[in-house]
């Protein structure tokens, strides 16, 4: 399971190095990152971890309340753009080249853990689930925002799933951490008390056709798909199933594409 684990997570990182994550985390993960940073209760004084921090959507905002705040992430080039980020508007935090099933930090050593829409992609979810109860200190709160299996992103990778290889029998479907029972079974004998709130936020193009395009050529998951599908040939059919996905969500009417997209909010206070 080792070999085959270092080299799913190698694949991971050249997955969410592809493409161009920063613009699609933009576009789609602000509202999130807004509302992961307002529920966590920032500010000077406390020390913040966000998990799968990527291009740094949730951390620059947690960082601008004058937290102490350290990003961690398995890909460089994402953490090489949050830095970027970060230098441009003069915001100081740290960021760390790690994996979000084997913290590089002591037990209870941050006041607030966060993920948005990043530790789910982690495989093994009981592992990661221990990990950022184990960081937080007794007293302190976990922020994530995850895509719901039943939203408009979980329903995404549910279309693409047949087109793909499995994945390895313990990597687990990201989708499931925006199921509240996983999520309550994930964190049982942790000492964590959980807090759900579903909330959705408008996913906004020009048409479905353009959206889909927008991210086969900028979202890792996508882009990697559509180069294993094209010579194949199965590329189109996914594609016309993804706009299909979306043109039956589409609330936009005539002045173009506006779905709606489910996450869930859990907060959890750590025993």
């Amino acid at each position: 399971e080792t070999t085959l684990m270092d080299s799913l997570k190698e694949k991971h990182r050249v997955t969410w190095a592809s493409g161009d994550y920063p613009a699609v985390a933009d576009r789609l993960v602000t509202e999130l990152a807004e509302t992961a940073v307002r529920a966590a209760d920032l500010g000077p004084g406390r020390s913040v971890l966000d998990v799968a921090c990527g291009s740094g959507n949730a951390t620059l905002p947690a960082a601008r309340t004058g937290a102490q705040v350290t990003g961690l992430d398995l890909t460089p080039e994402l953490l090489h753009e949050a830095r970027r980020r970060a230098d441009a508007a003069g915001v100081e935090l740290e960021l760390v080249e790690g994996d979000a099933e084997r913290l590089p930090f002591a037990d209870g050593r941050f006041d607030r853990v966060l993920s948005v829409v990043g530790v789910q992609f982690a495989p093994r979810h009981e592992a990661a689930a221990a990990e950022l109860a184990r960081v937080c200190r007794p007293g302190g709160l976990i922020v994530l925002c995850n895509w719901t299996p039943e939203g408009f992103i979980g329903r995404f990778f549910k279309t693409m799933s047949p087109y793909l290889p499995a994945p390895p029998s313990f990597a687990s479907p990201p989708p499931r951490w925006g199921d509240e029972a996983h999520v309550r079974e994930l964190f049982s004998g942790t000492g964590v008390a959980l807090d759900f709130e579903r909330r959705t936020t408008d996913f906004r193009h020009d048409s479905a056709s353009s959206f889909v395009d927008f991210m086969a050529t900028s979202y890792g998951p996508l882009l990697k798909a559509r180069e294993a599908l094209d010579p194949q040939g199965r590329w189109e059919a996914l594609r016309e199933e993804l706009v299909a996905l979306a043109d039956g969500l589409d609330q936009g009417g005539a002045g173009g594409l506006s779905v709606p997209s489910e996450y869930l909010v859990v907060t959890g206070r750590r025993g």
